[in-house]
């Protein structure tokens, strides 16, 4: 079996499971290639041998997990997501365990999922076209604006950091959003419109119900709200129905479909993947991308299949991984 890992050392508080994880993999016989990511690494770079592997494993947060899938966008090598980061939210809507000697079996194992990709464009300020791949969520409004204020906090609070910023901006701004997902259009108003390749967020709570990765869309998201305390009843309807499938999620609308164009009334910050870039703007287009991951599943994922096949790439001692 031979593995590539790519692993920013930067994401998360710099922990060490990745290594235990390549303990628990590597066997007899095996190779295994360990890439350090520079602070300004390029993710075709990174990944531009990839086909010779049988795996790539990327370590680090979303913002590193998505910029690797995209660059391995419909080449068929399989990925495994490690958890490295701060949140790590993708990994998380993937629902493989996030156990280092687990996800090492399942990388041998070798069970995968094809899942989708979301594209987004928008025009910034100076006129210049910006093209992103996103894996997660993107967006503009309320969202960006808190992601920007939690960055300077991120390293020492993790997720808390998040909080901090909603507690220090309780008054966003609210503008009107014309909303046109495949050709039907929808006008709205509130403080943010999302598109969400996924949806479950912090302490496992889906910000809308039945968003997957394998349904060829992107689920449009609007919190119609006018202040940031009436945030207070979504997130308790979401701590006491995680899904949001039995009462649903006040002041939250959503929509789904795989070509999207939002336009705002009003300039607005746009973060893609939790990465606020530079500038505003009044208008983004989206667009899904099916099927373009392959992704590695085990079990516990959601996306995987009921029966556990028999391993690829050699025997799995019952010591290290007990069933």
């Amino acid at each position: 079996m031979r593995t590539l890992i790519v692993h920013n050392p930067r994401s998360g508080f710099g922990s060490d499971a990745i290594f235990q994880f390549q303990r628990a993999l590597v066997k007899a016989g095996d190779e295994c290639v360990f890439r350090m990511l520079a602070h300004d690494f390029d993710p075709k770079d990174a990944v531009r041998d990839a086909d010779g592997f049988d795996v790539v494993v990327v370590s680090g947060g979303d913002g590193t997990v998505a910029s690797v899938l995209h660059a391995l966008a419909h080449t068929g090598v399989p990925v495994c997501a490690f958890p490295s980061g701060t949140a790590n939210l993708y990994c998380a809507n993937l629902g493989n365990t996030m156990e280092p000697q687990a996800l090492a079996r399942a990388c041998r194992v070798g069970a995968t999922a094809n899942l989708d990709l979301g594209r987004i464009s928008w025009v910034d300020g100076e006129g210049a076209t910006e093209k992103r791949g996103f894996a997660l969520m993107s967006g503009m409004g309320y969202d960006a604006q808190l992601m920007a204020a939690a960055l300077p906090n991120k390293k020492a609070l993790g997720e808390a950091a998040y909080y901090a910023a909603a507690l220090e901006n309780p008054h966003p701004k609210i503008c009107d959003f014309k909303i046109t997902v495949d050709g039907d259009v929808h006008e709205r108003r509130g403080i943010m419109c999302l598109v969400a390749n996924n949806a479950m967020i912090q302490n496992d709570i889906s910000i809308v119900a039945g968003c997957r990765m394998d349904d060829g869309k992107l689920d449009v998201i609007v919190v119609e709200i006018e202040n940031a305390a009436q945030l207070v009843r979504p997130i308790l309807h979401g701590i006491f129905d995680r899904e949001g499938a039995k009462t649903g999620r006040p002041h939250i609308e959503s929509f789904s479909g795989a070509s999207i164009r939002v336009e705002a009334s009003e300039p607005m910050p746009v973060e893609v993947d939790g990465e606020v870039c530079e500038g505003l703007t009044t208008c983004f287009e989206a667009k899904a991308d099916p099927g373009a991951a392959r992704l590695i599943v085990d079990p516990m994922s959601g996306y995987g299949k009921q029966e556990a096949p028999e391993p690829k790439f050699g025997e799995v001692e019952d010591t290290a991984f007990p069933k």
